[in-house]
């Protein structure tokens, strides 16, 4: 069959403008590309990624190893404390001074209640049990333990952490009620976030147990390399809890990111969840949480 100038002219038309549709929008996704990561280095302090050492729990090791360890490197963390700890009512001093130095004392409840109704949670007292809780009562006790934080460290600005992860009461999300009482909330679903991609009442982080150095490394390499938000969550530091990194692996973990922190910014949670609120509130990065 044979084809007319005018098929053949047609033809070449139409693969020209298919051409020129694709180029259009390869362009068009790199120009985002570009843009996002240039907003996202913005809210990063002008740095690749940001990255937030979180400590759990108030225990001895926090002020033995963790403190004089981050302070060597002059690094800061955010230290989540349990207004209930004997280790906040002895070592009270120690906090305030840690806090002095730019370290972050967070919410981590009066009593830390954990939902002694889910599997595994045979560790759970009565007492303790957030199962058992009212809304009411878990709001009193985070309240109470503001007051006790405020007291240590005199300031209003501070974050929370979910004690074992629990974001419920009977269904109900109780930190909705305190949102204005916090900058944002921690919690423990591993994962990197985009600016836009971070829920602000319940940050994704990293729970660590026996990585090794190099590992704790390659997640920052990770987070680098993706322009993203990394979280630490750490329990004991060399020992002093079940869930455990040894000393030389943070150690390893400290030097990286002091070695390069000309391109990753190392804060306490407060002041890159103050950013990342002050980027979604304006516009600047559009918030894709639902």
């Amino acid at each position: 069959m044979k084809r007319n100038k005018f098929d053949v002219l047609s033809l070449g038309f139409i693969l020209f403008l298919v051409n020129q549709l694709i180029v259009s929008a390869l362009a068009a996704t790199l120009l985002f590309s570009v843009r996002s990561a240039s907003q996202a280095q913005t809210v990063w302090n002008n740095k690749q990624c940001a990255v937030v050492l979180t400590y759990d729990d108030a225990i001895d090791i926090d002020l033995d190893n963790v403190v004089p360890a981050l302070d060597s490197v002059k690094l800061r963390g955010t230290f989540y404390l349990i207004g209930s700890s004997p280790v906040v009512a002895k070592r009270l001093a120690e906090w305030r001074r840690a806090a002095q130095r730019g370290h972050e004392l967070g919410n981590h409840a009066l009593m830390h209640p954990c939902d002694g109704s889910l599997p595994g949670r045979g560790f759970v007292t009565p007492d303790n049990d957030l199962s058992k809780y009212t809304i009411t009562r878990a709001i009193s006790e985070i309240r109470t333990n503001n007051v006790l934080l405020n007291a240590i460290d005199g300031k209003n600005a501070r974050t929370f952490a979910y004690p074992c992860g629990d974001l419920q009461i009977g269904g109900v999300k109780f930190y909705d009620q305190l949102q204005n009482d916090f900058v944002a909330a921690r919690g423990v679903t591993g994962g990197l976030q985009q600016v836009s991609q971070i829920d602000l009442t319940n940050i994704n982080s990293y729970m660590i147990n026996g990585q090794t150095g190099t590992q704790l490394i390659d997640l920052v390499k990770k987070a680098q390399q993706s322009g993203t938000l990394l979280v630490f969550l750490f329990h004991g530091v060399g020992g002093g809890h079940g869930f455990n990194v040894d000393l030389k692996a943070h150690r390893q973990l400290l030097r990286y990111l002091k070695a390069h922190e000309q391109s990753i910014w190392v804060a306490p949670m407060v002041e890159v969840a103050e950013k990342v609120k002050l980027a979604q509130q304006s516009g600047s990065i559009k918030s894709t949480i639902k």
